[in-house]
């Protein structure tokens, strides 16, 4: 490496300008000083740094700077007519040849450049080096009181006018001087790169002509890009490559100039999330660095409703659980996670929790904890009032499964479905969850139902109260035809539970044949199920979505193509076969039962029938012998 890019010739007594390139700019260097009639050469031992460099010309050098492991041999004229340190290190040394300065800013490649503009020779600035370069000035003590258009102020007019005017040079300049805090600091090269970051950030989308990286929904037609004007959120990220200090005093410095949208602010630190937190990653010597990371995060997220998507929050959460970060933010984040529950998605509920090195456990204690911030946050907002100038206080009728309650409603038994899939998943856990949302709206009960059954099937050693426990979280009266359907087939469940969901099916079926039922009769059916026979089933806009009743449809498809292969006929026989096994043994029971206790020939509150002296029809079959709801009240 050398110092200078050719030999030079110094022609004696005149005055030279020499051309310096720097950053595609040209910039006049004008030289007063008087130069030797002597050709100068610079020399090194490598190509690389090695341990000297060196000036090769007529002039034997008398100075040698010692900078790093690098030793420079030089003359004294050309750098102490420049530099005022090195004015007082060379009076303080006069018996020692050699001067060390170990501590200069931006080490022998900085000592170069300046050493370069001592000698006249060129020397090259960009967004890369000039901060650097610029703090080794500072340090050298490089002034206008020493030699007028001293490097100090070169440097300084180069930033103006090139390095601050550019968005990418602004950035990469802003990222090189945290290697030199907090003397970049106090030479306010911070404060001017975040003033012009920030400012160009806010700058009218329509205004910018200037690149970006932007990488994200690209839209193609027939391979080619689709030119687009400039998205709102166009520099986010650019500023995904800053460390995470200098990243959120831009984001500071930019909301400080209240003229970006709160929503553009969260989709920069989406991306910034994205790229910096390796999600789900190992623990390793970088948690603490990770979880710093995630901390800033959620310190900088906009106070603003919805300025973030809610899975966004969950991602955050995730990472704020692996990484182990501090109970403050944690809160912070699943209260704003609380706010707006109802938009969440399954997918979004399934938080693992860390279990030593890996983290192979559903998380329940986590949305249990959501839940109930969610009902603190729907009852605050239920009992404040409405205000119509108020966007942030919503009037909400909490009896409606579309309101928030009914989503939050079924998203946890769409949960439930998925967690029990967890074979150490303990019934404590799964019912709790369940029963926090068990007085939540909800249009049908299949999605509960689906999640008893999951539970059943992945827990088969449980007994015959637990089992007697978990139904009892859903209503037999709110399952849909094809729920029904599955819940007649499925032998998972108990018996009683089958009978019940045989009952309420029949007399939801005589309800459509006979609209003017008694009162009794009518009480026991779900609301909307009787006078029509249009509401004896439930439309797909009725299910907890499509997910629940395709996968009911499709056991169901599955336990009908075991159970029929003797064809139509021959399946009515055996589900008749199985209905009269299963009251037979209900009659058994019932004999034991009655002599112990009076209580048990009637039905409970929850909906359950004890003794019922009935014979139901099949569900889509052929009728047997049949007695009509009316009667069966009237028999007890």
């Amino acid at each position: 490496m050398y110092l200078c890019d050719k030999p030079i010739v110094f022609v004696s007594k005149k005055h030279i300008k020499h051309w310096y390139y720097c950053g595609g700019v040209n910039i006049t260097f004008p030289s007063e000083n008087e130069v030797h009639e002597t050709r100068i050469e610079a020399r090194s031992v490598s190509d690389r740094w090695g341990k000297y460099q060196y000036v090769a010309t007529e002039l034997a050098t008398d100075m040698v700077v010692s900078v790093g492991d690098v030793k420079f041999y030089l003359h004294k004229f050309p750098l102490l007519s420049r530099s005022s340190l090195l004015q007082k290190l060379v009076a303080n040394n006069t018996d020692e040849p050699e001067i060390d300065i170990q501590d200069i800013p931006g080490g022998p490649a900085a000592f170069e450049i300046c050493a370069k503009f001592c000698y006249g020779m060129v020397a090259t600035l960009n967004a890369y080096n000039v901060v650097p370069t610029r703090c080794a000035a500072e340090y050298l003590e490089m002034y206008e009181a020493v030699d007028k258009g001293n490097l100090v102020y070169k440097i300084d007019v180069f930033l103006t006018s090139s390095i601050f005017r550019s968005w990418k040079d602004s950035i990469i300049a802003l990222q090189t001087t945290k290697s030199f805090l907090p003397l970049s600091e106090e030479l306010k090269i911070v404060s001017h790169c975040l003033d012009s970051i920030a400012g160009r950030a806010s700058t009218d989308p329509s205004q910018v002509d200037w690149s970006y990286t932007y990488d994200r929904n690209k839209n193609e037609i027939n391979g080619l890009r689709k030119q687009l004007t400039v998205p709102r959120d166009w520099w986010v990220e650019d500023l995904c490559e800053l460390h995470i200090d200098l990243y959120k005093r831009v984001i500071l410095t930019i909301r400080a100039k209240e003229k970006m949208a709160a929503n553009i602010i969260g989709e920069s630190l989406k991306a910034y999330t994205m790229k910096r937190v390796p999600f789900f990653a190992k623990k390793g010597n970088d948690v603490t660095k990770y979880s710093y990371v995630v901390e800033t995060i959620i310190s900088l997220l906009p106070t603003e409703k919805n300025c973030v998507s809610c899975g966004f929050l969950f991602k955050l959460l995730q990472a704020a659980i692996i990484f182990e970060c501090g109970n403050t933010g944690r809160a912070e984040l699943m209260r704003r996670i609380a706010g707006q529950l109802d938009e969440a998605s399954v997918g979004d509920l399934m938080i693992w929790s860390s279990n030593g090195d890996t983290a192979s456990v559903c998380d329940v204690d986590v949305v249990c904890e959501l839940v109930e911030l969610f009902v603190m946050h729907e009852h605050g907002a239920g009992t404040g009032g409405c205000d119509e100038f108020d966007d942030d206080i919503m009037c909400k009728d909490f009896n409606d499964p579309d309101g928030s309650k009914g989503k939050v409603g079924r998203l946890v038994d769409g949960y439930l479905a998925e967690a029990a899939r967890d074979s150490t998943l303990p019934l404590s856990k799964f019912v709790g969850l369940a029963e926090m949302v068990s007085g939540f709206p909800r249009a049908s009960h299949d999605g509960i139902y689906r999640a008893v059954d999951m539970y059943l099937k992945e827990h088969p050693s449980l007994t015959k109260s637990e089992k007697k426990q978990i139904c009892r979280l859903m209503d037999c009266k709110k399952l849909s035809a094809v729920a029904c359907a599955h819940a007649v087939q499925n032998e998972r469940l108990p018996l009683r539970v089958v009978v019940q969901v045989l009952f309420f099916e029949q007399a939801r079926a005589a309800a459509g044949s006979t609209p003017d039922l008694s009162g009794p009769v009518k009480s026991l059916l779900p609301r909307g199920s009787y006078g029509s026979s249009a509401t004896t089933t439930t439309s797909d806009e009725d299910w907890d979505g499509d997910r629940t009743s395709g996968e009911l449809k499709g056991e169901l498809a599955s336990l009908s193509l075991g159970n029929n292969k003797g064809g139509v006929d021959n399946a009515d026989k055996v589900t008749a076969k199985k209905v009269k096994k299963m009251f037979s043994r209900m009659w058994s029971n019932k004999e034991r039962q009655v002599e112990t206790s009076e209580s048990d020939t009637s039905m409970s509150t929850s909906g359950e029938i004890k003794d019922a002296p009935v014979v139901v029809r099949v569900i889509g079959r052929k009728t047997t012998h049949q007695t009509p709801p009316e009667k069966l009240l009237e028999a007890k």
